[in-house]
């Protein structure tokens, strides 16, 4: 399996990332997660909408908490044409709990832990301490990468605005809100 170092750090220490990085123009990888009751779900069933994929290191960390909560709530705000989904490696059991906790009910909560497949065929899985890493990844409906930002520093929150903004310009609404919008955006790494 590939190895990236030197991508992302972790508390200003770098990491190794393991897998090959998702990049704009290339399909979500069908991979299988695990969701807060432990039924396995296919990321292809969220095929045939936009899909914004937020992955995060840990609920149980205040960057992690914080980002899933603003994504919830801009899901309120964004056309039914479109998802969003939160992938960690915490257990499936935390995710129900937190989502409990949290009143969390717009997005759907997945776990990467039983095997980190989305973070091997991602290039999201933290060698040295088996999490993901920050990222967001947003695909059209046809399951096309069409927004990548893996978040330089894990300790550090992710361009919410952008991301957002590019999974309102994938919706019909956005299409016909947007002229010339952009067929892919990617924000490399800084």
């Amino acid at each position: 399996m590939a190895e990236q170092r030197g991508v992302v750090t972790f508390q200003g220490k770098h990491i190794t990332l393991m897998g090959n990085a998702l990049a704009v123009g290339q399909p979500l990888p069908d991979v299988t997660l695990t969701d807060a009751s432990w039924r396995r779900v296919a990321l292809s069933s969220f095929a045939g909408k936009p899909l914004l994929l937020s992955v995060i290191p840990s609920l149980d960390t205040g960057i992690c908490d914080a980002q899933t909560r603003r994504f919830n709530a801009e899901a309120e705000q964004i056309s039914g044409e479109a998802r969003i989904v939160t992938i960690s490696a915490d257990l499936p059991w935390r995710l129900a709990s937190w989502a409990k906790d949290a009143e969390v009910k717009r997005i759907t909560l997945l776990s990467d832990h039983l095997d980190m497949a989305f973070g091997n065929a991602a290039g999201t899985h933290v060698k040295e301490l088996r999490i993901d890493a920050r990222a967001i990844f947003v695909a059209d409906a046809a399951g096309i990468v069409r927004y990548v930002e893996l978040v330089p520093e894990i300790a550090q929150h992710p361009d919410y605005d952008l991301a957002i903004d590019t999974l309102k310009e994938l919706t019909e609404d956005g299409r016909r809100k947007t002229i010339n919008a952009p067929s892919s955006v990617s924000r490399p790494p800084s």
